[in-house]
């Protein structure tokens, strides 16, 4: 009986180091940046540089990889001819839109948006930023709905520059270690959110402020305003980033700032970002955040060629 017990025993350690021996790390999340093309003065819109400056900043972070695709989205020529690379964004945990919106938003191409939602049915996160959280109403704001819970809709959102204070966060992966701060900014709000009240629960706002009645009054970037709807909301606190928890198991989020390329030099504003990056492509959160740090030169490195500075 002692033999049996001891060869067992000894069956069991070979399957154990066996399995030891033939386990794989787990792979690394890929988070694939887009940057839009170029637009705007200098220092503005600086979609490539941003994207560049936090793929750098993350560049040693275990377990995450992080590529950017620059000119609104991957291309590769075939027959002579540009056309779109989906296969750069196959097998991504996390696709993020830093760009324009509008009308000439990237992912608002209908054979885009089908393919965004094919990845978001296989819960691969996705993120839109600044200009890029601006789609038109219809078919491009339903979809924008459907991926991070609401979108800026022309002339019922507005775009002001100002500043608001971010002084209490919740409590949520994408809050941790973020510290009060505030930047001068074009921070939309008033989005459109998803209809459906169910939906609209796995809303988390993440920034929010109480915009003052002179900014409500305008005039905002473009149109000047101002609009009734938004001064008949004085003293209502305000949303200008949020998670969304899609119903395919998907994470997505919003992010209205990033208009001003400098204020990506602010630790916080990163710190948020960086850890709605990881969030949406379920890596793990440091209990205090993302902490990364840029040098000048970071900053002003990867500019578009717009002219004078």
């Amino acid at each position: 009986m002692r033999w049996l017990v001891q060869g067992l025993l000894a069956l069991t350690v070979v399957a154990f180091l066996a399995g030891c021996a033939t386990s794989k790390p787990a792979a690394p999340k890929h988070i694939v940046l887009i940057a839009g093309k170029p637009s705007h003065p200098p220092g503005m819109h600086e979609f490539r540089a941003g994207c560049l400056l936090l793929q750098k900043a993350m560049a040693d972070y275990p377990g995450v990889v992080i590529d950017v695709y620059s000119n609104g989205w991957p291309v590769k020529q075939m027959d002579g001819t540009w056309v779109d690379d989906f296969s750069k964004l196959e097998g991504a945990d996390a696709v993020v839109v830093y760009a324009d919106g509008g009308g000439g938003h990237p992912a608002i191409k209908p054979e885009r948006m089908k393919f965004l939602d094919g990845l978001a049915a296989k819960g691969v996160g996705l993120g839109f930023a600044h200009y890029g959280v601006e789609v038109p109403a219809g078919e491009p704001g339903a979809a924008l709905q459907r991926w991070i819970g609401g979108h800026y809709e022309h002339q019922f959102s507005v775009n002001p520059m100002w500043s608001p204070n971010y002084e209490r966060f919740p409590k949520h992966p994408i809050s941790r270690g973020v510290k009060p701060f505030s930047n001068r900014d074009e921070w939309y709000f008033n989005m459109r959110w998803v209809p459906d009240a169910s939906a609209k629960s796995h809303i988390t706002p993440i920034l929010v402020a109480t915009p003052s009645d002179a900014v409500r009054k305008g005039p905002y970037v473009y149109p000047p305003g101002p609009y009734p709807h938004i001064i008949a909301a004085s003293g209502r606190e305000e949303t200008m980033m949020w998670a969304f928890e899609r119903a395919d198991g998907g994470r997505g989020f919003g992010f209205t700032g990033g208009h001003t390329h400098a204020n990506w030099g602010n630790p916080n504003q990163r710190k948020v970002f960086l850890n709605a990056l990881l969030w949406i492509a379920k890596a793990e959160i440091p209990a205090n955040g993302v902490e990364t740090t840029v040098s000048d030169a970071d900053m002003q490195a990867n500019m578009d060629p717009k002219g004078k500075r």
